[in-house]
């Protein structure tokens, strides 16, 4: 039975007094153990410290710790809660400290995969190689020149330099000595570092790559180890632990659950004395951690304490584990990152910075001089902007809604509107004027009548101007007789105007196909400034903080690495006989499902969230390999909508 899930016995209970001091106390601090506010999952490490400084139990007088079973029961529900809260925050920085090693690890993949990135930080980190080698010079020369003085200071003790030269002169064979020195110290170093001479810098960058990235490697496996190892053998309660042996190490089957708490106590401690240790395999620090919990000299099976004190040693050992462990701990994996992760940002970007810096005069002149220019480019580019949207996009637009309204200003016309009616009755009535003066020519009779006036008319309306070309034809058989005494000059005449109207018919008929498709033309002319104002709407938007979806996709395939990385972890385990993965495969899969969970929940919508959080404890427990395989199989099928 779980500590979290212990309820006070009533009937014992009524036997003690409920209203002593020391129960309420120990009733306010289990309550505030059990609380974690918002979406804090644990308590601080400070808050914890200070939680157990209040129930007294890390108090060193013997008076002090409570005599009164029922007291007693209470003080082991507070520790426990204390290791419960204790353990999440180990299991949170092991997290936290594995993650990142990922980026580092990629980082030294970057840096050997070119002999390029290579020079790169050949280059980036030049300056540091310069200043170790130089103190490296002057430790060497200082310590030399300091055991040169030492040994002829008993001789220039006994000489007396009385005159100016002779200073002079010391202070030059001084100075002599000094040079000889680091010089030879500078010729020394160079053959110690026969290496340096035979490879060149190049493959010294490359090699120091290689060395860094094996050590975050090895970093990265021991953690996930010490994770994995923690996470199935701690606080396992009624046997529900790893079946590979080891566990029986932890829990034997005549302890309850304090017996649990003490040895989860004693495996955290190992686990973050042990997990640092580089030099060792993953198998030989298993082992030590399991051999140092059997063996814990603090465990109530080998210790001759009286049960009654035994929740003080556990709470002080809590805050020897908060106080002490976890933040050497902290300060130890922090300088193993430093000093085998990426470099720093001032590394990595000091050359750029430097010359950017150095042309800042050159740039800041420029600018200066470049002034009045700069400003009326300014200017250019409004004006610029102001006329594409007024010209290219406002105009259109309230042509097309003219077009719309049948505005008659918005009409498309090539002609005017009344130029081919009043051309047409023009020609009417120069062709019926020329029939009433020449009857003769035109009907072939002496007279015209009203009847064929107006059949005239008719056939002029329809394009038929037959009187004009017998006139004409007559008069072409004797054209110099027709110009001077006949009609040709008239009859040419009527048929320019007659040629007039038909350009004019052909006009009006491309007037009216262009009247047809007046909108059309309208959203052609609409369609480039829309276009442009869109494209750039877009752009801005993109460069302006608008860039979910680019987000999203990176987001995506983040996941789907992530889930490649999983694939990876449990098909090169290695299995248990029970088919159940080691502790440090079981530590990278939790490490990538807990990445996972992370980046999804921006990607995955909240109703089928739940579901995914229920498929990915499926894939992180330990259910056998198989089943796991399968948990993978179906987060990729039911959620690559999202995912992908």
């Amino acid at each position: 039975m779980s500590p979290l899930e212990l309820e006070l016995p009533v009937p014992l209970a009524a036997l003690w007094n409920l209203e002593s001091p020391r129960v309420k106390e120990l009733l306010r601090i289990i309550k505030a153990l059990s609380a974690a506010s918002g979406a804090q999952n644990v308590l601080p490490a400070w808050q914890i410290q200070f939680l157990l400084s209040q129930s007294r139990l890390l108090s060193e007088h013997d008076e002090e710790i409570s005599a009164n079973q029922y007291e007693v029961d209470l003080e082991w529900i507070l520790v426990s809660k204390a290791t419960v809260q204790t353990y999440g925050i180990i299991l949170d920085t092991l997290l936290d400290q594995i993650i990142p090693l990922s980026d580092h690890i990629w980082y030294w993949d970057d840096v050997l995969s070119s002999p390029t990135y290579t020079s790169i930080y050949m280059v980036q980190t030049s300056p540091i190689r310069l200043l170790a080698w130089s103190k490296e010079v002057y430790a060497d020369s200082k310590a030399k020149f300091q055991q040169l003085t030492s040994g002829g200071a008993s001789v220039a003790g006994a000489e007396a330099i009385s005159n100016a030269e002779s200073i002079q002169d010391g202070l030059a064979q001084r100075w002599s000595q000094f040079y000889g020195i680091v010089r030879d110290t500078i010729r020394e170093r160079s053959l110690a570092n026969l290496q340096r001479k035979i490879m060149s810098p190049v493959a010294l960058c490359r090699s120091e790559a290689r060395r860094k990235q094996a050590k975050l490697r090895r970093l990265r496996e021991m953690t996930s180890s010490g994770l994995g190892v923690l996470i199935d053998e701690g606080l396992v309660f009624g046997g529900n632990g790893s079946d590979d042996g080891k566990s029986d190490m932890i829990l034997s089957a005549n302890q309850d659950w304090k017996g649990v708490v003490e040895r989860s106590v004693a495996l955290m401690d190992m686990v973050l004395k042990d997990v640092l240790t580089l030099n060792v395999g993953v198998a030989d620090f298993e082992d030590r951690v399991f051999a140092g919990v059997e063996e814990d000299p603090e465990l109530s099976i080998q210790a001759e304490e009286n049960g009654i004190t035994r929740p003080a040693i556990v709470a002080k050992r809590l805050q020897d584990l908060l106080e002490t462990h976890l933040p050497d701990h902290l300060h130890a994996a922090k300088k193993l990152v430093a000093e085998n992760g990426r470099p720093s940002r001032l590394v990595r970007y000091w050359l750029p910075a430097t010359a950017l810096l150095l042309s800042s005069t050159t740039i800041l002149r420029i600018l200066v001089n470049k002034k009045q220019e700069l400003i009326q480019w300014v200017r250019d580019l409004g004006v610029t902007v102001r006329d594409f949207w007024f010209n290219w996009v406002i105009e259109p637009v309230r042509k097309v809604i003219g077009t719309i309204r049948h505005d008659s200003n918005s009409e498309i016309a090539i002609m005017s509107r009344d130029s081919l009616q009043a051309d047409r009755e023009s020609l009417e009535r120069m062709v019926v004027d020329f029939a009433l003066d020449k009857p003769s020519v035109a009907t072939g009779s002496p007279s015209i009548s009203e009847s064929e006036v107006a059949e005239i008319r008719a056939k002029v309306r329809e394009g038929d101007v037959t009187p004009i070309l017998r006139a004409y034809e007559k008069d072409l058989r004797s054209p110099l007789i027709g110009t001077v005494r006949g009609d040709l000059v008239r009859t040419l005449l009527i048929q320019v105007q007659k040629t007039k109207v038909d350009i004019e018919v052909a006009m009006a008929g491309i007037d009216s196909l262009l009247r047809s498709q007046e909108l059309v033309f309208g959203f052609v002319g609409l369609t480039p400034g829309i276009l442009v104002s869109v494209g750039v709407m877009q752009y801005l938007r993109g460069v302006f903080g608008g860039r979910r979806g680019f987000r999203e996709t990176r987001t995506a395939g983040k996941c789907v690495r992530v889930l490649r990385n999983i694939d990876r972890i449990l098909s090169e385990a290695t299995p248990s006989p029970n088919n159940l993965l080691s502790y440090k495969d079981h530590g990278l899969l939790v490490c990538e499902v807990h990445v996972l969970r992370r980046l999804a929940h921006s990607l995955i919508p909240a109703d089928i969230e739940k579901e995914f959080l229920e498929d990915l404890d499926d894939l992180a427990n330990l259910k056998g390999i198989q089943s796991q395989l399968r948990a993978l199989e179906r987060i990729r099928w039911a959620y690559s909508k999202w995912l992908r």
